[in-house]
């Protein structure tokens, strides 16, 4: 009886499974056109590839798991919160403070832990933090954003 119980429930969990993989949301993939690409020295450019730009560019590698639901959702939630929140591929739009930014890499919720797990390269060393701020701070006083910025980080962006 236990068996057939768990045989069915397997099978509902499944067929569940598959039914989800209809849903449209998350598979699109689109990365936008770069605007304007954010003028960092190259350190901070490369920190910036490797630790930031898959939620904050239009520049997005998708995993292989970004095409499969549940995950694909949560993935395309995460990228569209981190481009709406700071965007190094849109330059040319308002940008969230510079004091905010800080404030999220210094804190080390960005790159959020949810990311760094999956990928583990992606978690900055205190050199990177280094290199990145610095770089930031350049940026910020070489080639501000145009005013009117809104939130630093993106929650959990993954």
């Amino acid at each position: 009886m236990i068996k057939k119980i768990l045989l069915w429930g397997a099978a509902g969990i499944a067929g569940l499974f598959v039914l989800i993989q209809f849903v449209p949301y998350g598979r699109a993939h689109d990365n936008p056109p770069v605007t304007k690409q954010a003028a960092l020295p190259p350190a901070a450019q490369k920190v910036m590839l490797t630790s930031c730009g898959d939620c904050h560019s239009n520049l997005t590698t998708w995993p292989w798991y970004s095409n499969v639901a549940p995950a694909s959702w949560l993935v395309q939630k995460d990228v569209d919160e981190g481009r709406e929140k700071l965007n190094f591929s849109e330059w040319d739009k308002p940008q969230p403070g510079l004091d905010e930014i800080v404030e999220q890499v210094d804190s080390g919720e960005m790159p959020p832990t949810k990311f760094t797990l999956l990928h583990p390269s992606a978690k900055l060393t205190s050199s990177e933090k280094a290199a990145l701020l610095a770089g930031m701070r350049t940026m910020y006083a070489t080639d501000p954003p145009p005013a009117g910025g809104g939130e630093a980080g993106g929650g959990d962006s993954d």
